[in-house]
Order: structure tokens, then sequence, then C-alpha cells
């Protein structure tokens, strides 16, 4: 029973952490592959009312519009090696900062 317990310990640790990490790899690439861009350029990362018609479509349009690129945003944002997980995780930090 013992050892059960400690399991399952160990396992909502690596949980969390695993949360955190995935959470600071948004914003890394984010900083690393969009925000020169969108610091500058509409939507401005930040800018809840330039952000809310985009999250209001939901994650999974805005990951297809970074994939496919859309306006002055190239494909993947130029970034071809950009794997959709990382797009992905880039989108959730940007909407997250932008509600």
């Amino acid at each position: 029973m013992r050892l059960q317990v400690c399991g399952y310990a160990a396992a909502s640790i690596l949980i969390l952490a695993t949360s955190n990490v995935w959470a600071a790899s948004g914003q890394a690439v984010f900083e690393q592959n969009c925000a020169v861009c969108h610091k500058m350029l509409s939507p401005k990362f930040g800018d809840k009312a330039a952000w809310a018609p985009r999250i209001k479509q939901g994650t999974d349009a805005l990951v297809a519009s970074v994939i496919k690129g859309k306006g002055g945003m190239p494909p993947r944002a130029g970034k071809p090696d950009l794997s959709d997980d990382d797009i992905k995780a880039a989108v959730e930090y940007v909407t997250s900062k932008s509600q």
C-alpha cells in the first residue's frame, strides 16, 4: 500500500513538472520564432482586442493558420522545422497572455 501511494505521488509530481516545462516551451517557441513580428505587427502580443476574434475561432484554427500561413506570415512562421506541437504550444501561450 505504501509503495502504491508513493507511486501516485511521484506520478503527480511528474505531471506537474511536465506541464510547467510544456508551458515554458510555448513561451520559448514564441520568443524564438514569433516575437519579432508579433511585438511590432498586428496582432500584437497581448493585444486583447486584436486577439479576441482570433481566439474565438479556437486553438485548432489558430494552429492551422500558423501551419498554412496567413497574410504576411509564411507557413510555419517561416520556420519549417517547427513541429505541430511546438506551434500549438506557442499558440496556447499567446492566447493565454491575450485574454
